[in-house]
């Protein structure tokens, strides 16, 4: 099985409207997630000596991720107001809290080392230690989400095996030229989300499509983050490219069902 293992961002999801909080962050959700599609799963983040520092860390060691490389820190966690408007989320106030500390230590990259991929984001902050987790890792995938530039990108994609990012809103030309100029940079495969239009993927040699798969929307925080999760363990697990993004699409849609990104929300 692929091990799977997070770095970097983590937050608490503060829902306005329901006055409850859930554990996120995509390095975060990444991990739950693949561990929940059956796979050894770890984390590595700062988190906050806090209510909504331990919310995450009990929320990982109940969904059985790996903590031990985790540091709690005497601050504030990291966290997101949310609403949802029509089931979409709209942020609030936010603080990166204790997130932006982190600092990869010679025994956390020897234990990045023990994973077949290591998933980071560009809300984690880890920049500084970026090439030194590139190397350590056989695989290295960054979601870019939807706040890239290109100067970032031309940066970071240098250490970058899986470029993961969305561009929503965009003709089909404009999107398949943004990932040949992309895979042009140093990864291998990259994959772009485009909201209501699914997803397009390339490989190097072969653009690939894939439609959202229609579902009963209550909340799409945390879709994204299921489909990237979904979509990197069945590709290395060497899963046809088209089926990897089917079962992707799939998670999307059932997380899509629920709120949070993965549960275990509580009271505020």
């Amino acid at each position: 099985m692929v091990r799977v293992i997070g770095v970097g961002d983590n937050t608490v999801d503060k829902y306005l409207h329901l006055k409850k909080m859930f554990p996120g962050g995509n390095a975060v959700n990444v991990a739950v997630l693949a561990h929940r599609y059956g796979h050894p799963a770890s984390y590595i983040g700062w988190l906050g000596d806090d209510v909504y520092g331990h919310l995450l860390l009990n929320a990982l060691q109940e969904e059985g991720v790996d903590i031990s490389h985790c540091r709690l820190v005497d601050s504030p966690n990291a966290y997101s107001e949310v609403s949802l408007v029509d089931g979409d989320r709209v942020f609030g106030q936010s603080s990166y809290g204790v997130s932006t500390q982190i600092a990869l230590a010679d025994d956390d990259l020897d234990f990045v080392q023990q994973h077949d991929v290591t998933h980071t984001s560009i809300y984690s902050h880890i920049e500084r230690d970026l090439q030194k987790m590139s190397d350590a890792s056989p695989c290295l995938s960054f979601d870019f989400s939807q706040d890239w530039s290109r100067d970032y990108l031309t940066e970071m994609l240098l250490w970058t095996d899986i470029a993961i990012l969305s561009y929503p809103n965009h003709s089909q030309a404009e999107t398949e030229g943004l990932m040949h100029w992309i895979q042009r940079q140093g990864p291998r495969f990259v994959l772009v989300t485009q909201g209501k239009e699914g997803a397009t993927a390339y490989d190097g040699q072969r653009i690939y499509r894939q439609g959202i798969v229609e579902t009963r929307v209550i909340d799409t925080l945390g879709a994204g983050d299921a489909f990237a999760a979904r979509f990197l363990v069945e590709y290395l697990d060497r899963t046809p490219i088209e089926v990897a993004l089917g079962e992707a699409a799939k998670s999307a849609a059932e997380t899509c069902g629920y709120y949070g990104a993965f549960g275990h929300g509580v009271p505020f």
